[in-house]
């Protein structure tokens, strides 16, 4: 029965820390509507990408530690995390820009 506590305890941090992985996400989604470039690393502006690097980093952070969780619970991987992974990195001149971006994330996590 200890194991199946512990699972248990280690499940609701998880859900936990999926709340707060979206929490953050939202927060430096709304960051980049604004007109703060960087979340997404589409350019080479080592200052946008500097200013962005605390909540990239916030975000992989929780996103490494939920899937680890979700290893050890025998889970598939944080779909959102993953998501936003590839969301990540160089684009082509067509395509929108981080602001709209990120606009478009809101519209989908809050809708």
């Amino acid at each position: 029965m200890a194991k199946a506590d512990r699972l248990a305890k280690l499940d609701a941090h998880r859900i936990e820390l999926e709340g707060d992985y979206r929490a953050a996400l939202i927060k430096a989604l709304e960051v980049t509507a604004a007109g703060r470039w960087g979340l997404f690393g589409h350019n080479d502006d080592r200052a946008s990408r500097a200013a962005a690097a605390p909540m990239v980093a916030e975000l992989t952070e929780l996103g490494d530690d939920i899937n680890a969780m979700r290893e050890r619970l025998l889970l598939p991987p944080f779909d959102l995390h993953a998501e936003f992974l590839r969301s990540r990195g160089k684009v082509g001149s067509h395509a929108v820009g981080e602001p709209k971006q990120a606009q478009q994330w809101l519209q989908k996590l809050n809708g």
